[in-house]
């Protein structure tokens, strides 16, 4: 018998310390950075974000989000039998914050690894959980979005610094007779590296280069707009769907005007686009599924909707998964 893998669970995570623009504004100014609300609403949509106090780490809110979701599933820890986190700011070097998440979820055994795909992380996380639910090798995956991007924020620089928050999103994917994740398409592109990284690495006891997040903002508008419109159609081909069968964009939360861009050129009104980007700002590889667990819970994805997921970032990565709900 086909085996297909459903999405029947969603979970989400936000510190509970929230900054708004005007908190930002106060907190930059006596650094000599000037910014105000009206510039970062314009040029993003942002209106607030939250940050970790210290002690709190990636896995501390991917946890709390995978409970939520397993919750939602009607689902035990003691039947998942795959992690995968999607994540850019792992609590250290290794062992994988998955491992770290498995630990605080009293679950052991299963198989458990992170996936680094930036901003893209989720949909390459549910892609290839989804792969291995196909191939028999899991029947239960808690798939994972959890970052700290507040500790990779260069506070002197107010093109980056306004744009990120914390965070963590999850759901639980489960074996299914009947298909949920429909197709998915990947890409890359490591000419873009430049572009949006974090050039700093461990050596000796000591960071060496530069630890703190780097992006040439109007290069990657150029290219996101038009790679997620590639990808959303790919995926559409795929599925033998067209953009009239799309109920909801949920796409990465990083600018408001890449999303609307990317809804024109899918011939989608905004009001069939899921938005959190003005509460939670740009959180990575969370944004995706945070934005899914919000819409979920505020009652506007439904079962038996069919959602058009997709993401953007460093690398250069993306990709996108249409999903029946």
């Amino acid at each position: 018998m086909t085996q297909f893998a459903r999405i029947s669970g969603t979970g989400s995570a936000l510190p509970p310390k929230r900054l708004t623009n005007a908190d930002m504004v106060a907190m930059l100014a006596p650094r000599g950075v000037e910014t105000s609300d009206d510039w970062i609403v314009e040029r993003t949509g942002i209106r607030a974000r939250h940050f970790v106090d210290e002690g709190v780490f990636a896995s501390d809110l991917g946890a709390e989000a995978a409970r939520k979701a397993m919750a939602a599933a009607g689902v035990a820890a003691a039947e998942i039998d795959l992690i995968i986190v999607a994540t850019s700011t792992p609590d250290m070097v290794f062992p994988s914050t998955a491992a770290i998440i498995q630990h605080k979820l009293g679950i052991s055994g299963c198989p458990v690894f992170d996936v680094q795909a930036v901003c893209s992380g989720f949909v390459y996380a549910l892609t290839v959980a989804d792969a291995m639910i196909r191939t028999g090798s899991a029947r239960k995956a808690l798939v994972i979005g959890s970052e700290v991007f507040s500790r990779l924020l260069d506070f002197d620089d107010r093109t980056t610094c306004v744009l990120f928050g914390d965070g963590a999103g999850a759901v639980v994917l489960e074996a299914s007779e009947t298909p949920g994740i429909l197709a998915s398409d990947l890409h890359a592109d490591g000419r873009y590296v430049d572009i949006l990284c974090v050039p700093g690495h461990v050596q000796g006891g000591q960071v060496l280069g530069d630890p703190l997040l780097k992006m040439d903002g109007q290069a990657v508008f150029k290219l996101a707009v038009g790679v997620l419109e590639k990808a959303a159609r790919a995926v559409l081909d795929k599925a033998g769907k067209t953009e009239a069968d799309i109920d909801w964009l949920i796409p990465h939360q990083a600018n408001i005007r890449i999303m609307q861009g990317t809804a024109r050129k899918l011939k989608l009104p905004m009001d069939k686009v899921v938005v959190t980007v003005d509460q939670h700002g740009n959180t990575s590889a969370a944004s995706i599924p945070l934005a899914l667990d919000h819409a979920v819970r505020h009652g506007q994805v439904k079962k038996g909707d069919t959602l058009m997921l997709e993401g953007v970032g460093g690398g250069f990565t993306w990709g996108a998964v249409l999903v029946d709900f």
